[in-house]
């Protein structure tokens, strides 16, 4: 069999932390360094896909809707919201780590499909926070896929998406019927909770990993 090998790292700004992209035949993979762990597999994205199928098809007979997505990883979440939005929509994604946009134009992006070529997609080089906090109105969905979960893993600074702040931040940010969708690898009642304390009404939706059915239940919080 094959091995993986390293064809790109890259630096978490802020932390130092150091991704590393490895490749094996047809199949990708992202690590921090110094674990043996995976944070992403182009094999195992149906969580990812389904953070956007499930609040895509609530917004998909709005007029030129636009959604941001909060983290690129390896693009699956970017093409599944093209695919379950018409030609009018825009789609914004914000990813903190430049090379993983390189790495999406090069040669990872054929695994989801080269997203980042579709006319309707955007990128912003920054944090997601930038965007919530400067925003106000002007997005139909919000998808936010930036960490493990309500538990930070990557970045302590992620902690604040998922905080009260953060979550009025998003919602302020939101169009009227607009929705919010955060991935998690697993539940948390206390963030149910904290987003119906904000006003939202909420749907933990458990998901499978790989595909409907197959690997492991990641959990998709819709509110609205």
């Amino acid at each position: 069999m094959a091995r993986f090998t390293e064809i790109g790292t890259a630096t978490i700004p802020g932390n130092g932390t150091r991704l590393r992209l490895l490749q094996r035949n047809d199949e990708f993979s992202i690590k921090i360094a110094g674990t043996t762990g995976e944070l992403m597999n182009s094999r195992v994205h149906g969580s990812e896909d389904a953070l956007a199928t499930l609040a895509c098809e609530r917004i998909a007979d709005q007029p030129s809707p636009r959604v941001l997505i909060g983290g690129l990883g390896m693009g699956f979440t970017l093409a599944a919201a093209l695919a379950a939005l018409g030609d009018d929509a825009q789609v914004t994604v914000a990813e903190l780590v430049p090379e993983v946009e390189a790495w999406n134009r090069g040669a990872l992006g054929a695994a989801a499909g080269n997203p980042l070529s579709d006319p309707r997609a955007r990128i912003h080089i920054g944090d997601v926070a930038e965007l919530l906090r400067s925003s106000e109105g002007e997005w139909d969905a919000i998808l936010l896929d930036v960490d493990n979960g309500p538990e930070g893993l990557t970045r302590k600074e992620n902690n604040w998406i998922y905080s009260p702040a953060g979550i009025a931040a998003a919602q302020k940010s939101l169009r009227p019927e607009g929705i919010l969708a955060y991935w998690s690898a697993g539940p948390e009642h206390a963030f149910t909770e904290r987003l119906r304390r904000a006003g939202f009404s909420v749907e933990p939706v458990t998901v499978r990993a790989l595909r409907p059915g197959k690997g492991a239940r990641h959990v998709i919080w819709l509110a609205w």
